[in-house]
């Protein structure tokens, strides 16, 4: 008899333990203590870990686990409803949460446009969500996410490496962190340094060898070469450190750490976020650009001064 009451005992703490409560607008959650019971406030800058999966199959939608984590500013006026933030009030740093969103319910307040295959009708999202840090400085959030981006390259790195050296090829480190391989570097006398204008033949391709795009061989018949001018920030980093090491009529391999290419970002279905990219690229020209036009009469001086332009890739399907 003691032996069954014992076993009911823990049946019943088990199922407290896996009972979800419900925000006020209906959100399914659970919050598990980390210790700290101090609560945040209003302007602190909240670093943390977020996933979303759906799906039978528990299919990951978005993670920042094992990447860069997210930061957010803590303000009481702007917390959500029916989604994590309308729980923060309840939690602290140290604390993790589950939470699930219903697909049918996002659908009607219309954060979701259409069903489809990854968003489907009776379906719910599972998400999960850990505060790492509260900072009540802007200036200390800020130089705690330039660390996360530096641990982030150097992870990206190191796979690549580990990638380089299985395929047994033999590359030069740029400073940034790319990798290079020369096949044939070209015209030395005409190289691709800053300020050149450069012509490119090139196929982009994940590590899974999957290409997103090509402007050389049979898929990329018919599309013209691309240029650029080196140093002007207008493609992704890694192709202005990598196309340095080529002069007119070069040809070899870039590869391209994920904080160098995309980043967070995906541009496209077969581009994951922190995806590391490879392009083979031949150097069909070399050239000075023309000087800029000259500003319109009366135009507007943007005086905002130093701001960074955003960096674009090559076009890609």
């Amino acid at each position: 008899m003691k032996k069954l009451t014992s076993v009911l005992a823990i049946a019943v703490l088990l199922a407290s333990c896996n009972q979800f409560d419900k925000s006020k607008s209906g959100m399914p959650y659970k919050i598990k203590k980390g210790g700290s019971t101090a609560k945040f406030k209003q302007g602190d800058i909240l670093k943390f870990n977020i996933e979303f999966k759906t799906g039978e199959k528990d299919t990951v939608l978005n993670s920042t686990y094992e990447h860069v984590p997210a930061y957010m500013k803590y303000d009481t006026a702007q917390l959500g409803k029916y989604n994590f933030t309308e729980i923060l009030p309840q939690m602290s740093a140290g604390d993790k949460a589950e939470f699930q969103l219903n697909i049918d319910t996002l659908k009607k307040q219309g954060l979701i446009p259409e069903y489809n295959k990854v968003f489907q009708k009776g379906g719910v999202i599972k998400g999960r969500v850990e505060i790492l840090a509260a900072f009540t400085s802007d200036n200390a959030a800020v130089e705690d996410n330039k660390k996360e981006f530096e641990l982030e390259k150097q992870r990206e790195i190191k796979k690549l490496e580990e990638y380089i050296s299985k395929k047994g090829v033999k590359t030069q480190k740029t400073p940034g962190g790319a990798f290079v391989q020369v096949v044939n570097a070209g015209d030395v006398a005409n190289k691709a340094d800053s300020g050149k204008q450069v012509t490119v033949l090139y196929k982009g391709y994940t590590e899974d060898g999957i290409e997103f795009d090509s402007n050389m061989g049979a898929k990329g018949a018919g599309k013209p070469p691309f240029s650029l001018v080196i140093g002007a920030h207008s493609v992704i980093p890694g192709w202005e450190e990598g196309l340095k090491y080529f002069g007119k009529g070069g040809k070899g391999t870039i590869y391209i750490p994920g904080m160098l290419g995309y980043g967070q970002q995906s541009p496209g279905p077969q581009i994951k976020p922190y995806a590391n990219l490879i392009f083979d690229v031949e150097v069909t020209d070399v050239t000075t650009p023309p000087p800029p036009p000259p500003p319109a009469a009366g135009a507007m001086q943007d005086m905002r001064g130093g701001q960074q332009m955003p960096q674009q890739a090559p076009p890609h399907k």
